[in-house]
């Protein structure tokens, strides 16, 4: 519950703010994490002013999950992460996300997780500011930039318990 509660506040805390140029590694094997910043005598609360997180990191722990600000100006890759589930809220812009199917040419690319060329059979669905999406483990994902668009938005990458 307290996971939850953290998760909604950072979340509803986020929306409409403006978006940042920050990037974040995609699986983020490897990368380390920033702790939330303590501030004495606040209860140990976090807040990421206008949408930017502490000291200019696109990536902090918090416990068992870990938040990102992250931006897309192109297509990515299939993304597959066996361990977590993405939380994402839209900021700014817009996507169309595919789903679920059969990741085609798959490859390892990091601890528990799958990338690939394209989805086959998957499903679409355009994303658009305000949009919150939960994308469970093991599911084939998939985003897509309209040429000149862009697309920013909060991540919560969850552990699978």
């Amino acid at each position: 519950m307290k996971r939850i509660g953290l998760l909604l506040a950072v979340g509803a805390g986020l929306m409409g703010t403006a978006a940042v140029g920050q990037t974040a590694a995609a699986g983020g094997g490897g990368v380390p994490v920033a702790a939330p910043p303590a501030v004495a005598g606040d209860g140990g609360l976090t807040v990421w002013a206008k949408g930017v997180p502490p000291a200019g990191v696109t990536r902090v722990g918090f416990g068992d999950f870990t938040v990102f600000l992250s931006h897309r100006d192109g297509n990515g890759r299939v993304e597959v992460h066996q361990t977590t589930a993405d939380l994402m809220v839209v900021q700014s812009g817009g996507a169309t996300l595919v789903t679920g199917g059969e990741v085609v040419d798959p490859v390892q690319t990091g601890p528990n997780e799958i990338g690939g060329s394209a989805i086959k059979g998957g499903v679409s669905r355009v994303l658009a500011v305000g949009d919150v999406v939960e994308i469970p483990p093991g599911v084939p994902h998939q985003y897509f930039i309209e040429k000149g668009g862009q697309i920013t938005y909060l991540l919560v990458k969850v552990p699978k318990k």
